[in-house]
């Protein structure tokens, strides 16, 4: 069988450092291997999986019609978390696979489609809920670093020894760490939601990229788990 394999990242950051794409590649390379198939071409797109306008997905679409290929994706969520959306694609004339669920019947991809909706939209009610109680306490919502942090051109000078960079990562955890702690307190328990709910803030990711992920709340969190301990 033919593949036209369909990459998907969030941000023009993940784009251009290539986050996720080597995970997503390697699980489409898997499943194609094991399966004796071979991928014919490659797109990868850069968008949010809120909206349904995708230039490279039309793309990769039409290349599927060319070569009589099958659509094929790591991940469900990597095609969108809307169930119309998917839906809609379903009834089209390409047909996809879903390396994370390869024997999936239509009901089964409407039914991961909506979960991860229904998942979105649950972190998104608890994140404002936990920031609207966080501000009835008075907390100050916002940049914790002030305007000078949202300065244009404010980059990280030339990577410096390791005992710099690990004493800048320390004192990072220091001052996100707290914010951290408040939103669990405020029933954002998971590493995901917390990580949306500091990009609905404001707050500055590390090394200078604009979202924060789960693995870099988590690393946060270690990080300041280790520092407590050494008090």
């Amino acid at each position: 069988m033919n593949l036209v394999v369909y990459l998907r990242v969030s941000t023009q950051a993940q784009g251009r450092s290539g986050l996720s794409i080597e995970a997503q590649r390697a699980a489409v390379e898997g499943y194609a291997l094991g399966g004796g198939h071979r991928v014919v071409a490659e797109y990868v797109e850069v968008e949010s999986g809120k909206r349904d306008e995708r230039p490279v997905l039309i793309e990769a679409l039409a290349a599927c019609r060319l070569h009589r290929a099958t659509l094929c994706i790591a991940k469900l969520d990597r095609l969108s978390r809307s169930v119309s959306f998917i839906s809609r694609l379903h009834d089209g004339d390409v047909d996809f696979v879903a390396c994370d669920a390869p024997y999936a019947n239509r009901f089964m991809i409407n039914l991961f489609a909506a979960i991860a909706e229904h998942e979105r939209e649950m972190i998104s009610q608890r994140t404002k809920a936990a920031l609207a109680a966080a501000k009835a306490r008075g907390v100050r919502l916002g940049n914790p670093n002030g305007a000078a942090a949202l300065l244009p051109g404010c980059k990280v000078a030339a990577a410096k020894a390791g005992a710099m960079l690990a004493q800048k990562a320390d004192q990072r955890a220091i001052q996100v760490l707290p914010l951290i702690r408040q939103l669990e307190a405020d029933g954002c328990t998971s590493a995901r939601a917390m990580a949306h709910a500091l990009n609905l803030r404001g707050v500055p990711a590390p090394s200078g990229r604009p979202l924060w992920y789960p693995e870099q709340v988590r690393r946060v969190m270690r990080r300041g788990a280790s520092l407590e301990r050494t008090e």
